[in-house]
């Protein structure tokens, strides 16, 4: 969907005490997980015993702080506020070890920032891929129901995830799922012109239309990668598995069909249509495929995997259909988890050695690409400029 009715990057105020705390006030206990925007952490609060998470933002230059991606990240948790979202605690930082003068508060963020979260015990990918589990039909309901309560609060704030996948949704011990990893997020305003990067979300979980070069998109592409999930999750296995963005779209064109004018008006004008588009025309095989599935399971499936982004059914809406509302009904969420204990995606990852990682390419997409073109900010400034706000950035 071209939407440029949803753009431009609005920076919110920041409370002032953000910034003021030092990481030692929290204990590190163990690494939950790493990729290549940081570290997270489980870890103690010192003072009140409350178990949090810590995300270590990770720089690529010291010299030059760290990418803007996680101011950007940090100004969107804090207008999302949502049981089914994360929720950002605080932004505490490390003092650079060659800071003598703790007083001096010109070097006391020359150190390392971390993003304080609320602790989860599980993530969806861990649950999902522990050898001999499988979830039942309310179980799946109940993740999915959530999943899209999470996701239609972020639209209608008009928060692009663009990042949703199995490791990205966190569960705590009492069975709620929320919405995390907002690196690739982006806020949207309603007069937005501009163009986005179209090198987002993992490649298994990515829309058609990212993969023919769209720069102009909207929320149908979290729907996409909701689609995908959804069909792992009652398939038992990813169904667009590709090992390149050809294949990738490859795959996409024999399930769901190749696109074309009748079924994608503009499509042929999107700016790799003529490298990507199949040399036979082939129809959908939804409904052939995946027949197996509940009635309204497939009905659902069918209307988030349709090719053309603006007949893809919204959250919203996916909500309403009769999936959820048909038995059985999706389970409480203190029943989701029965004897689990704590996977996270670090202990699952050699299990999972087949899935694909975001490239360089993929994951440090250029942030001029995506509309902003400041690169990265001094670690001082970045502090300074999270808690007065300024309007001018």
């Amino acid at each position: 969907m071209a939407l440029a009715a949803l753009g431009k990057l609005n920076l919110e105020e920041a409370p002032p005490i953000w910034g003021s705390r030092s990481v030692d006030c929290f204990e590190k206990i163990k690494l939950i997980s790493h990729g290549t925007y940081g570290e997270v952490y489980m870890a103690k609060e010192i003072e009140t015993g409350e178990i949090v998470a810590l995300k270590k933002i990770r720089t690529n230059d010291e010299r030059e702080g760290f990418p803007v991606t996680a101011m950007r990240e940090i100004k969107i948790l804090k207008k999302l506020h949502h049981r089914n979202v994360i929720s950002l605690k605080e932004v505490v930082y490390s003092p650079s070890p060659d800071n003598d003068d703790q007083r001096d508060d010109n070097n006391k963020y020359k150190g390392e920032i971390y993003m304080v979260f609320e602790y989860m015990d599980h993530d969806l990918a861990g649950l999902a891929y522990r050898p001999g589990t499988r979830f039942t039909a309310p179980q799946i309901k109940c993740c999915m129901k959530q999943l899209l309560t999470g996701l239609h609060y972020c639209h209608m704030k008009h928060v692009l995830h663009r990042d949703i996948k199995g490791s990205n949704l966190l569960i705590d011990k009492k069975g709620n799922l929320k919405l995390a990893d907002f690196t690739l997020a982006r806020h949207l305003s309603l007069d937005f012109t501009g163009t986005l990067t179209n090198q987002v979300t993992t490649l298994w979980y990515r829309a058609p239309e990212l993969l023919l070069g769209a720069t102009e998109y909207g929320p149908a592409v979290d729907i996409w990668s909701v689609a995908c999930l959804f069909a792992e999750l009652l398939n038992g296995e990813p169904i667009f598995p590709g090992k390149t963005e050809i294949d990738q779209l490859k795959k996409i064109c024999e399930l769901c069909g190749s696109p074309d004018e009748n079924n994608w008006p503009g499509v042929s004008e999107m700016p790799l249509y003529e490298r990507f588009k199949p040399s036979l025309p082939l129809k959908s095989r939804v409904i052939e495929t995946y027949g197996h599935f509940d009635a309204h399971a497939l009905e659902l499936l069918e209307c988030m995997l349709v090719l053309d982004p603006p007949k893809r059914i919204s959250a919203k809406d996916a909500l309403d259909s009769d999936y959820f509302w048909s038995e059985p009904l999706p389970c409480e969420p203190k029943r989701l988890l029965a004897s689990y204990k704590s996977p996270h995606e670090l202990q699952t990852k050699k299990k999972r050695k087949s899935m694909p990682r975001k490239t360089a390419r993929g994951r440090n997409w250029p942030v001029k690409d995506d509309g902003c073109g400041i690169g990265q900010l001094n670690l001082e400034v970045w502090c300074r400029l999270l808690r007065e706000a300024r309007p001018d950035w």
